[in-house]
């Protein structure tokens, strides 16, 4: 009988500790994640992004994140590069998931500030055309949907679909991205 009440609390003991461990309040994170950004010439146009996330209640979370958009605009027979620097900041709300939050669907609204420059700052090209687009300090928002998954109890797989409207750039306003991430959990 011993025997049996040992190994029913270890078993309740280790289910217990291993659903502890997801979600919990003001728990951080350090999220990277990458991915192309969605228009007419998939290749070389990307992000890079670094952020923190801290947990609420419900499965929801604050994020803060520092990000990398490289991109080209055609001219002629020569690519011009566009670079955008943005600190974004937001929250995340969980959508749908199971009870233990081994998979979940989570819907982000986001504040974006940065800057973007065009040519690396040059406005002469090779054949003595001038460009007219100015680099500029951008500020927007943006939402991300994102499908969520622990692969253990520290380390989260990100699969994130996003967009960002923004305001004081001379190209795209409208900007959808689609992405792969990991955050790991401290």
């Amino acid at each position: 009988m011993k025997k049996y009440i040992y190994t029913m609390m270890l078993l309740f003991v280790a289910i217990t500790v291993t659903q502890a461990q997801r979600m919990l309040p003001k728990q951080k994170g350090l999220e990277v994640s990458t991915g192309i950004l969605s228009n007419d010439k998939i290749g070389n146009d990307y992000y890079i992004n670094i952020g923190m996330t801290v947990n609420g209640t419900n499965g929801n979370y604050q994020l803060w994140a520092f990000e990398y958009n490289h991109q080209f605009q055609n001219y002629k027979n020569l690519k011009i590069p566009q670079e955008t620097y943005t600190a974004e900041g937001g929250y995340s709300f969980f959508l749908l998931g199971d009870t233990r939050k081994n998979i979940t669907l989570n819907f982000a609204l986001i504040g974006v500030i940065g800057y973007e420059t065009i040519n690396r700052g040059e406005t002469l090209l090779y054949d003595g055309a001038k460009i007219l687009s100015e680099d500029n300090f951008i500020y927007g928002a943006g939402g991300r949907l994102s499908f969520e998954t622990y692969l253990s109890d520290r380390f989260v797989v990100i699969l994130q679909g996003r967009t960002k409207v923004l305001c004081g750039t001379d190209f795209e306003q409208f900007r959808p991205s689609a992405g792969v991430g990991l955050r790991f959990n401290f």
